[in-house]
């Protein structure tokens, strides 16, 4: 996992920090009847930060959740599954807020303590009635063992729940972080329909906070793509609460411990999250090096992640590498061709800009794993970047034709 030394990874999720507990509850949202309301709680007022969708359309819980989080504070974070709450005008905004008052009244907070999220189909009006009654079950079944159950209830169209805990050392003392996530579709960089939610018992100013969280998210969340599509709702948040008592401040071993471990918690939900895309049956990574700058590189793994030529050919096994040169080439990066190198699933297939004799049928064989690694080096630099995606197969279109009916 991480490379700093003696780090341990916890059961609990959201819960294996100490001082947070969290509870789900199935208030008939979903269809299927599967528990679609999760609530996680600090015991004691925390710092907290956020990153959220970059989409103009946004939906009622990210404007309220904005407002929510300027002075830098939360206890709480409610969410339902099964219904965005976008797109639904001034009565969604009403509904997104009692979601807070009431979550914030059966805990003891302040409503603007509480941070509120949604996921699920666009345009329809949340069932109030409904989402009450699941906030009031999980209100009272609040728990230290509660993390697995928020991470389910959070799903939508995911084939299984994403959640991880680690605990650090630092200084002679101990910080644990962590998390659970959402998404499966209609994940773009820059945030997209993906809900992630983070704990932390190291104390950690807002300010501090925020930037380690956009630092994390730069080269994790947003360097993962599934179709391409940004959503109205996704939203990241992180709860610090300081029960440790580990203080963590700039340019000291503590921040550069929970920095660190805070981009490993961002990386497995990352890639949990590419792993698991609709109708995905593999996981892709994609390796662009010799760049002149991180924003170069990921630039052009973006391009050959998003690609649908490059994605179905991985799904069919077919080892058609200059689909994966095309892509870089539109990807509007400045390259030049007489320099790039590229290997696929470890065989090298193009050096110098020229192709390299390989057996195609070995190769196809190789591609039949459930991981697949690109590799492209573009000659240039010494920067690099990585960004996870997943193949395109039938059953992604199907999933996503079949969606609302």
């Amino acid at each position: 996992m991480a490379a700093f030394a003696l780090v341990e990874v916890l059961e609990g999720s959201v819960c294996a920090p100490h001082g947070f507990r969290a509870a789900a509850a199935a208030a008939g949202i979903k269809p299927s009847g599967n528990p679609d309301i999760a609530l996680i709680v600090s015991e004691a007022p925390a710092n907290a930060a956020a990153v959220f969708t970059t989409n103009r359309v946004c939906a009622a819980p990210v404007v309220v959740s904005r407002e929510h989080l300027r002075d830098g504070r939360a206890r709480a974070i409610v969410v339902n599954a099964g219904n965005a709450n976008a797109v639904t005008g001034e009565q969604g905004m009403r509904n997104a807020r009692r979601m807070a008052e009431l979550t914030a009244e059966l805990i003891g907070a302040a409503p603007d303590e509480v941070l509120v999220a949604s996921t699920g189909v666009i345009g329809r009006p949340l069932p109030m009635d409904r989402v009450e009654y699941g906030i009031r079950r999980a209100a009272s079944e609040l728990t230290l063992q509660g993390g697995p159950s928020a991470a389910q209830a959070i799903m939508t169209t995911d084939t299984r729940p994403k959640e991880i805990a680690l605990e650090i050392p630092v200084s002679g003392h101990r910080i644990r972080i962590g998390g659970i996530c959402k998404g499966s579709g209609m994940i773009a960089p820059n945030m997209a329909t993906m809900l992630a939610f983070l704990t932390t018992d190291a104390e950690v100013w807002p300010e501090v906070l925020q930037s380690a969280l956009r630092s994390a998210v730069e080269r994790t969340f947003n360097c993962v793509t599934i179709d391409g599509d940004c959503s109205t709702n996704d939203m990241l948040a992180i709860l610090a609460n300081g029960a440790s008592e580990v203080r963590v401040t700039p340019n000291s071993p503590q921040h550069a411990a929970f920095c660190e471990g805070l981009l490993e918690v961002c990386t497995h939900l990352s890639k949990e999250l590419a792993r698991d895309g609709e109708g995905a049956t593999k996981l892709v990574e994609v390796r662009v090096s010799g760049a002149r700058s991180f924003m170069q590189a990921r630039q052009v793994a973006r391009t050959i992640a998003n690609s649908p030529l490059v994605k179905t050919a991985l799904f069919g096994n077919d080892p058609n590498w200059g689909r994966i040169l095309c892509a870089a080439g539109y990807s509007g990066a400045d390259l030049d061709p007489a320099r790039i190198a590229l290997s696929l699933c470890g065989v090298p297939l193009v050096r110098e800009g020229e192709a390299l004799p390989f057996d195609e049928q070995a190769t196809t064989a190789l591609m039949k794993a459930d991981e697949n690694v690109i590799e492209l080096d573009l000659g240039q630099g010494r920067s690099h970047a990585t960004v996870w995606t997943c193949d395109f197969s039938y059953d992604y279109v199907r999933i996503n034709a079949e969606y609302t009916t």
